[in-house]
């Protein structure tokens, strides 16, 4: 199946969040504290557990006062920040580095683009294929893109908390297609999550997923997918 243009979502997709003691790693650094590697590795994994590193695993547990925020996470900036530093909170660290932690995610250094995303965003481009960037966030990704030198292979960018609706509403899908200039039966959406990329199956989108894996161990996975676009690379 050839169509027209394509939808990608952010996390776990074209891009992987770097591994927790890094994240913590880099947070320290910033605030000038030093750590010892057992420290950073125990406090790391219990972040993570949290869910604190936002991209990276879901929460173990979401205390009840955070439920409702949580829920809304991407709606707004302010949401966002909220739901993430408050599981952060619920770690008791030895240091005052939660705002640091928050910030660091953010960080163009933080993301690792996946081996195969610029060979296929690129491949879609050559061939004339639009493509947008839909992503449940809190924060402007387009930086991002920009410090990998992929900001050029992206047509569109439907970020939730810009428009204060998250996937799965079909909503921010609708605004994505609308930015490319199609309609939905000619947009495929390609992401890592049934139920948050699943919804723009609502629409009419055929929708195909990828597993969220580090980074090495997903090497070809999109490149797969546009296999099955029709847009086989020689």
């Amino acid at each position: 199946m050839a169509v027209k243009g394509v939808m990608f979502d952010f996390s776990g997709t074209l891009m992987r969040v770097e591994a927790a003691e890094s994240w913590l790693r880099s947070a320290l650094t910033a605030e000038g504290v030093t750590a010892t590697d057992d420290e950073v590795a125990a406090y790391a994994g219990t972040l993570e557990r949290a869910g604190a590193l936002p991209g990276g695993g879901p929460p173990e547990r979401i205390p009840p006062r955070l439920a409702a925020v949580w829920a809304r996470r991407d709606t707004s900036a302010a949401e966002h920040r909220a739901a993430y530093g408050g599981l952060s909170r619920t770690v008791a660290l030895p240091w005052d580095v939660h705002d640091a932690l928050y910030d660091r995610h953010m960080a163009p250094a933080a993301w690792n683009p996946y081996p195969d995303t610029e060979r296929v965003l690129r491949a879609l481009r050559d061939r004339g294929v639009p493509v947008a960037v839909v992503s449940n966030i809190g924060w402007d990704l387009r930086p991002v893109f920009g410090e990998h030198g992929l900001d050029e292979l992206v047509d569109v960018f439907a970020l939730s908390f810009e428009h204060g609706v998250q996937k799965p509403d079909e909503r921010l899908f609708r605004i994505a297609c609308d930015g490319l200039g199609l309609e939905p039966a000619d947009v495929a959406m390609v992401g890592d999550s049934r139920a948050a990329d699943g919804g723009a199956a609502a629409l009419g989108c055929p929708v195909f997923l990828v597993d969220h894996l580090p980074v090495t161990a997903r090497p070809d996975a999109l490149l797969g997918v546009l296999d099955r676009l029709g847009y086989r690379l020689g």
